[in-house]
Parts: structure tokens; C-alpha cells; sequence
């Protein structure tokens, strides 16, 4: 029984999917994936800690004998050759369309020349697929380059007896990388025909990019550019592959809150055609969190199968407030596998503390769910930084101003007061604050149920459509940040309802 064997697992699993050592074995599949796998989307977002990478590693590590695939990651990409090939004189939306290309189109090359066994499957893939290995071998030395080298301005690109070019203006068949933007254009459509030629059509091909968000600042038009002639360069490419009947996809993997600053012509229609979101759910028949928990406790526990939530945690007694752990549990996270295995691994590390010698309870009871809640807390608190600070680089302020509130619950007004005593924000709107904050989901409003009666909080992380009410007269900040704000339940709203200020207990009358 799991319950006998707590105190010898050591962990659930990793937060990050590179460190994540169950990832494979506890793979769940979620929409974005099978969408992405079966070619019919190609932009993948969602939050970080959301699932992206982890799908991005189901994709690019499958092994079968007709799936292939290569993925891009860019922590040591060079982006400055990347820039080098910037074309001038058209939109800035469409600078980087055809750099893009040409990096995919290579990477596609490799694996045709070096990966897929059934090549060249017929005769018209017999000579593409010899045209590409001349130009890749006799361009690059090699017919599996390095990637990262393709930019690089020394470079030349040879066509003499490869690729069949109509461009009267070069001399002896060559030319020079950091020439190659007035070329591109005509060196992609020959190395593109070629490529899609060669590719099996009883084959799926993915060529995928993955941490796009390392990097980013606000302050550099060129990244959104760069982003969007990605987008922009994969939706031509899947276009072409369906048109050539071909099972090809470049698969992009996005923060939801940068695609959101992202603005270009054809962004509708790829929103509504070509994009699927990474999300998960509290409730329901299945992409829940417990779902996902209950596949890792089978795995850690060497059970076959999944083991049940209510194995694990007990769920006889209910938390303050009368909620079950595991709705204790999600109202503090962002509804996101990193969120929930981080909060499972911290229960774990507080029900392992000493307890005096007492037998410890068989399964993880109330007081150690409470007891996780202070170190998660910092975790949330940490993972916020990193999706907010290059946005909102004042936000540290915003949130002094919330621990001098003192309260989950406030009014603007309160807010508003607090505000004021910092000389540091004098010149800034608190109004603007609020809205920013309601962005990356620090803080709520409540909505009054209108018609419908009843009242309920809007959450940006349930319902990315949500708009900020300016008009809102009550807030709360997320149940997750409460440990590391130093917040109580209570408020002038709610302070009578619950008992005082200081009683601090998670129950609100109206749903979270």
C-alpha cells in the first residue's frame, strides 16, 4: 500500500521538464499535443509551467521508424548572425520570415539526409534529395551541419551542381552568408522544392522551437520581429506541406503573455486556425491536476497504475473553510502541473519533519497540507518574477503596496492609501497598478452576478479573455501568494462574515 511507503519516495517529480525524471513515464496527453502531433495546429502556447516543454520533449524524443523530428532551443543560439539576415525595405512583421525558413528548411535537410532510412523513396526524391546533399556538403562540409554555424558571415553557399538558382547577379555560383538576405528569397524556394520533394508522405515530420521566451525584453523591437517572422515562416511552411500532401509541421511552443504582445496582420486568423492552448482543469473527466498526480503517485509508488488522490491525502476530514486538500491545493496554484507537483512535493517534505517521536498519520493529513503552504508560497512568488518583471519591471513596488494592505480582500480605495505613502510611486497611477497585477493573475476582481444572481472573482489564469474592471470595488489578491505577502483573511468586506481580521481561515462565501 502507498500509504506504508511515504517516507522512502522522494519526490513526485520535477517542476521543470528538463529535471523532470517521471516526465515520460507520466506523460499525459493533452489536446495541444495530440493537435500539434496530428499536424492540425502549429503554435502552441500557454503559461509557463504550463506543459509546453514537456510536450516539446514528446515530440522531439518519440522513436518510431516513420516519425522524425529535431528541436531548436536557444539558450546558445547566436542571434547576432540571426539579425545579420534582417531584410530591409519591407513590413518589420516579415524581416525574419525567410532567415526562419532557411534555418527550417536545413534542419529538415538533416534529418532527410541523415535520419530517414526510407530516403530516397522514389525517383523524383532521388535527385532532390542529391541536389540538397550537394548544396548542404559542399556549403557546409558536412551533410549534418551545426545549426548554430548557418549565419555566420564567412560562410559561403555553393550551388555549382546542386540546386538550380535564377539568379543572374551571382558570380561563380556562390554567395556569401552575410549577402545571403538579397538572395534569400530564391535560395528558399529551390531548397524548400527540394525538401518537400524528398519528404515521405507515409512519414510525419516536425521540426520544433522551444524556449523563445529566454531573452526577452520589452525593450528590443527586434524580438518581437523575430517572433513574429517565425510564427509567420511556420504557417507558410505548414501551408506548403499540405498543399505538397506532405505530414510535415513546424511546431512553435510560446508564453501566452508574450504572444499576447505580439501584433502582425495575419495573427487573427492564426489564433483561430493554427493555435491550441496549453490548459488544465480543477474539475472533471480528465486533464485534471489530480489526474496528473494520481499517474506520478502509481509511478513513485511502483503500483501498477494510477493510485488514487484520496490514497495519498485525506480527504475524510475537510481543510478550514470545508474545502478538500485538493481544492485547497489548486486555488493556490495557477492551475498548472509545475504548480501542483511543486505544492505535492513540499506536503511531502513537510510530512517527513520530525514529529516527536509520533507515528507519522498514514497519509497526508490537514496540518501538513498547511504546513507546504509557506515555502510554496515563495516558489509562486519566484515563478511570478520570472514571467513579470520584464513586463512590469515596477511590480516589487505594487507588491510592498499589497503587504502594507495587510489583506487578502481590499478596495481600491485601500489600496489607493497605501499608495500614496510611497514617495516612489507619486508619479504613477494605482489604478494602472491594479491592472497590471490583474494581468499576471497577482490579484482578482469580484463580479456581481448581474441578471444571474450570485457574485463570483475573475481570474485572468481561468479565462484569458477576461478584461480588468477599473470600475471593481473589491479585490483579492491569489491564495498562493498570501504565505509570502504576509496577508490575513478578513477586510472590511468580509471581516464580519469570517469573524474578524485575523481570522485566518481559507473560506470565502463567495467562490474563488
Amino acid at each position: 500500500m502507498l500509504e506504508l511507503q511515504l517516507h522512502e519516495i522522494k519526490d513526485f517529480g520535477g517542476i521543470d521538464a528538463d529535471a523532470d525524471e517521471l516526465l515520460r513515464d507520466c506523460f499525459q496527453d493533452h489536446p495541444a499535443y495530440t493537435a500539434a502531433k496530428a499536424h492540425e495546429r502549429f503554435l502552441v502556447i500557454g503559461r509557463k509551467g504550463s506543459g509546453k516543454t514537456a510536450i516539446f520533449k514528446r515530440l522531439i524524443t518519440e522513436r518510431q521508424p516513420n516519425v522524425f523530428s529535431f528541436g531548436h532551443t536557444f539558450d546558445d543560439y547566436p542571434w547576432a548572425y540571426h539579425d545579420l539576415q534582417a531584410q530591409g525595405g519591407i513590413p518589420e512583421e516579415r524581416r525574419y520570415i525567410h532567415s526562419w525558413r532557411y534555418l527550417i528548411n536545413i534542419g529538415l535537410a538533416k534529418l532527410l539526409l541523415n535520419v530517414d532510412q526510407s530516403q530516397p523513396w522514389d525517383e523524383a526524391a532521388l535527385e532532390a534529395l542529391g541536389d540538397l546533399e550537394n548544396f548542404v556538403v559542399d556549403s557546409y562540409g558536412s551533410r549534418d551541419p551545426d545549426l548554430t554555424q548557418l549565419f555566420q558571415p564567412q560562410k559561403k553557399l555553393r550551388f555549382k551542381g546542386s540546386l538550380k538558382l535564377s539568379i543572374a547577379s551571382i558570380e561563380g555560383e556562390t554567395v556569401l552568408v552575410k549577402e545571403l538576405p538579397l538572395h534569400i528569397q530564391e535560395v528558399n524556394r529551390s531548397v524548400q522544392e527540394s525538401v518537400l520533394t524528398s519528404l515521405n508522405p507515409e512519414h510525419d515530420y516536425y521540426v520544433c522551437f522551444d524556449q523563445l521566451d529566454l531573452g526577452f525584453t520589452t525593450d528590443d523591437p527586434r524580438y518581437a520581429q523575430r517572433l513574429i517572422g517565425l510564427i509567420l515562416a511556420a504557417s507558410d511552411l505548414w501551408k506548403a506541406a499540405r498543399d505538397a500532401g506532405k505530414r510535415f509541421s513546424v511546431v512553435v511552443f510560446l508564453r501566452d503573455d508574450i504572444y499576447e504582445l505580439l501584433h502582425f496582420e495575419d495573427k487573427n486568423k492564426i489564433t483561430e486556425n493554427n493555435m491550441v492552448k496549453v490548459e488544465w482543469n480543477q474539475g472533471g473527466d480528465d486533464l485534471t491536476l489530480k489526474a496528473l498526480m494520481e499517474r506520478r503517485f502509481g509511478q513513485v509508488s511502483g503500483s501498477e497504475g494510477n493510485v488514487p488522490w484520496g490514497d495519498v491525502f485525506d480527504e475524510t476530514k475537510e481543510m478550514p473553510g470545508r474545502q478538500t486538500k485538493y481544492a485547497h491545493i489548486c486555488d493556490r496554484t495557477f492551475l498548472r502541473p509545475r504548480d501542483m507537483i511543486k505544492y505535492c512535493n513540499e506536503v511531502l517534505v513537510a510530512y517527513k519533519e520530525p514529529s516527536n517521536g509520533e507515528q507519522p498519520e498514514p497519509k497526508f493529513d490537514n496540518a501538513t497540507v498547511i504546513a507546504a503552504r509557506p515555502t510554496y508560497s515563495a516558489y509562486l512568488l519566484r515563478e511570478l518574477d520570472d514571467e513579470i518583471a520584464k513586463h512590469v519591471p515596477q511590480y516589487k513596488e505594487y507588491l510592498e503596496v499589497l503587504k502594507r494592505v495587510g489583506s487578502i480582500h481590499f478596495s481600491p480605495a485601500r489600496f489607493e492609501e497605501e499608495w500614496l505613502k510611497r514617495a516612489s510611486l507619486k508619479d504613477m497611477s494605482s489604478g494602472k497598478a491594479l491592472e497590471e497585477l490583474f494581468e499576471f493573475s497577482v490579484i482578482g476582481y469580484l463580479k456581481s452576478g448581474g441578471g444571474g444572481g450570485g457574485s463570483k472573482y475573475v481570474w485572468r489564469y481561468l479565462d484569458a479573455g477576461a478584461k480588468f474592471d477599473p470600475a471593481a470595488e473589491t479585490f483579492r489578491v491569489h491564495a498562493g501568494f498570501k504565505e509570502s505577502l504576509d496577508l490575513v483573511y478578513g477586510g472590511s468586506r468580509n471581516a464580519e462574515q469570517l469573524g474578524g481580521a485575523d481570522f485566518d481561515a481559507d473560506y470565502d462565501d463567495i467562490p474563488f
